[in-house]
């Protein structure tokens, strides 16, 4: 074999904090605080991020030791995405929305050193801290007088900012790291037995971030204001943090402010062009926008990702604000961005462009993706024929952190996502349910998320999420929990909405899809990363405690035995 005659230059975080330092030196870090904002160069958060640095070896930090964010998106956040990984230790970033059982198993399972922690979260992690063997030091983050009633709270407790003040003011001697030397830890929701935790490398950040770059992707560049609405506490906020600090775009962090309202305050007045959160904090910011006078159109280029995203939200977004949203898919163990929908922009928008933009897009370049069926044979892309998608790539997990008996996720080489998805031709991948969600009803499949769109399309629905519910006859048949805008319940009567809300769906899905029921529903139960918890409404299902239900008329076929019987009559 000829070999190239290449440089093997290793691909690690210190090369984007040394971006910061020099080319991308005057780009802006601005945190939304309790009184106003803060700024920041990239070269002050790099000179911080030293003196972090410097912190972490007086406190004797081992390198690959783990060290715990427990903390909103902020400067002091960023700093730590830096100074930790560069130093040689891993940064475990901690859900701020996981139960308390839940966040005990996963420090003691990463066996967390330190835990650094905003002074606004030290009541959500204080009562656990005793049971927290390995960590050494709490190092609680905020300003003087709130930091210093938070760290009476905590044992072995530390400040943040006399650790940075007590540092020497010079850069730190950053070690010679390898490419493959794990970064960042993060957990998964644990929807289903215990989160499992994904061991980030530097090579693999790296080229994910690179991939956020490219135009079919994010499109980041050096001319974007990114503001980072997905947290910082989980899956490295999409990559955004370190796809900015690579090119030098401005961060926008708005801490712990995420409703509607200051977010609008925010995008009016620093004019980002790329956002980045879930379909429910953009489903909040338009009933906001729609009936106040702000201006959002600079946001030319907004991500969204966690569920699918209703193509009637980016619709109206468009529309009537001049904010474009794209469509993104990933997991946790995909670090996380894998697809991207951003068709060709070539002619009218018609309605097949707006298709291909309600899909979860193509692989982003490096990722393969395939759908394979009940025996794992790869399966047509043809955009009609469901299975379960499983990908591949360089920043895609193949093994869980400390986690024997995990070998059936990963596929010779592929991770199995658990999600029943269609490629077309073009290689756009169509998730259509969880493997978990999907609902079979006299021997057809009903699509959960497809059907929940259609229904988020009717004008007096915030939200809607689609469950199975037992049928004696069919086995399953859906059953949709849906919140209605305020009032709509005094102006008629649930039997009424219900029928309306089947007629809407009438001319958009199969009429063996149409809901036996809805429960209309004060709100509907979140997961810690604000995906609907689909697993709360089944229990409370199972144990009668779901509100609001309301029986529908049976569409006249529910599945294969009724149609073949219509068939046949006809």
């Amino acid at each position: 074999m000829l070999e190239g005659l290449m440089q093997d230059y290793p691909l690690t975080l210190t090369h984007m904090l040394e971006r910061m330092r020099t080319i991308n030196r005057d780009a802006v870090v601005v945190t939304l605080g309790e009184h106003g904002r803060t700024r920041a160069t990239f070269a002050d958060v790099a000179a911080r991020s030293d003196r972090l640095a410097h912190a972490l070896r007086s406190l004797g930090v081992a390198d690959g030791a783990r060290i715990g964010t427990f903390a909103w998106n902020n400067q002091r956040h960023l700093e730590l995405y830096m100074a930790v990984p560069c130093s040689g230790a891993v940064l475990h970033t901690l859900n701020i929305r996981l139960a308390g059982h839940q966040l005990a198993y996963i420090i003691r399972h990463a066996e967390d050193d330190l835990i650094f922690v905003d002074a606004s979260l030290v009541e959500l992690l204080a009562p656990l801290a005793q049971e927290l063997a390995s960590v050494r030091h709490f190092i609680v983050m905020g300003e003087e007088e709130q930091a210093r009633a938070a760290i009476a709270q905590l044992p072995r407790a530390l400040h943040y900012e006399e650790l940075l003040a007590a540092a020497p003011d010079e850069p730190f001697d950053y070690p010679q790291l390898a490419e493959r030397q794990a970064a960042a830890l993060c957990y998964t929701s644990g929807t289903t037995g215990n989160p499992k935790g994904v061991l980030y490398s530097h090579r693999s950040i790296s080229l994910h971030s690179m991939a956020s770059l490219l135009r079919d992707a994010l499109g980041m560049g050096r001319e974007d204001r990114v503001l980072v609405v997905v947290p910082m506490f989980h899956a490295n906020a999409w990559g955004m943090p370190h796809a900015a600090a690579l090119c030098g775009a401005d961060l926008i962090l708005p801490d712990r402010f995420l409703q509607a309202e200051p977010l609008a305050a925010l995008i009016e007045s620093e004019r980002p062009t790329i956002m980045g959160c879930v379909p429910t904090i953009f489903q909040d910011l338009l009933r906001y926008a729609d009936t106040h006078d702000c201006d959002l159109a600079s946001l030319a280029n907004a991500a969204c990702g966690g569920s699918a995203v209703p193509r009637a939200l980016m619709e109206a977004f468009e529309e009537r604000h001049g904010v474009r949203i794209f469509q993104a898919w990933g997991m946790t163990e995909t670090s996380p961005v894998a697809t991207y929908a951003r068709p060709a922009e070539a002619g009218a928008h018609d309605d097949r462009y707006w298709q291909a933009r309600a899909k979860q897009g193509r692989a982003l370049p490096w990722v393969e993706a395939r759908i394979v069926d009940a025996d794992g044979r790869a399966l047509p892309w043809d955009g009609t024929s469901p299975g379960e998608l499983e990908v591949r790539g360089p920043w895609i997990a193949r093994h869980y952190f400390r986690e024997e008996g995990s070998e059936e996720r990963f596929d010779q080489g592929w991770l199995r996502t658990g999600d029943v998805a269609v490629i077309d031709s073009e290689g756009f991948v169509q998730i259509t349910d969880r493997a978990k969600d999907v609902i079979k009803s006299g021997g057809e499949w009903i699509s959960s998320v497809e059907l929940e769109n259609e229904v988020m399309a009717h004008p007096d629905v915030i939200e809607a999420a689609v469950i199975a519910k037992p049928d004696e006859r069919y086995d399953e048949r859906p059953l949709c929990c849906v919140v209605l805008r305020a009032g709509v319940l005094a102006e008629r009567p649930p039997e009424a909405v219900a029928a309306d809300l089947v007629a809407h769906l009438q001319d958009r899905v199969a009429r063996w899809w149409l809901p036996d029921e809805f429960a209309f529903v004060a709100e509907v139960p979140k997961t810690s990363v604000g995906k609907f918890d689909k697993k709360e409404l089944r229990r409370r299902l199972q144990e009668g405690s779901l509100e609001g239900r309301v029986t529908t008329k049976r569409p006249p076929a529910a599945g294969r035995a009724d149609m073949q019987e219509a068939q046949a009559q006809a």
